[in-house]
């Protein structure tokens, strides 16, 4: 549904810190699906760990905040989203973070969050976090978008 293209048109993150590879669905206001492929090259692996790569738990919450915040700008309406480069989307809180299993090099990590609550400009999502069904990962993210 949308390549990395067009996420970093949405998305002010380039690589390393660019998170996801892929949305595959979107229900604007609703729930968003994407993925990133995790890969040994990554400079992550390079200390976390040594001889035992797991991708850092800190990098899947962020991922999974990036794939909300591209939830939140293909949320606003058509007029508000040409505007979208001069906004960004700041974390203001996680809560009820906990993490399930480890992820290693060669997984295809999946993000899937839902909206919890939206008003104005904050969003409160519900994040999950799954490796081949399996989940990794959750927490409740709470953003908000504002001006650059």
């Amino acid at each position: 549904m949308m390549d990395v293209v067009q996420i970093q048109k949405i998305l002010p993150h380039r690589y390393p810190f660019l998170l996801v590879d892929r949305v595959t669905a979107c229900d604007e206001g609703k729930a968003i699906e994407a993925y990133k492929n995790v890969s040994i090259s990554e400079p992550v692996f390079e200390g976390h760990f040594p001889g035992h790569p797991i991708y850092p738990g800190v990098m899947i919450i962020e991922g999974m905040a990036q794939a909300g915040g591209i939830l939140a700008f293909e949320s606003m309406g058509d007029e508000d989203k040409e505007a979208t480069e001069d906004k960004v989307v700041y974390f203001m809180s996680i809560d009820k973070c906990k993490f399930r299993n480890p992820v290693r090099p060669g997984d295809k990590l999946v993000y899937k969050l839902g909206v919890i609550k939206q008003k104005g400009p904050i969003w409160v999502l519900d994040g999950k976090a799954y490796v081949d069904d399996k989940l990794v990962a959750e927490a409740e993210l709470k953003a908000m978008i504002v001006d650059k």
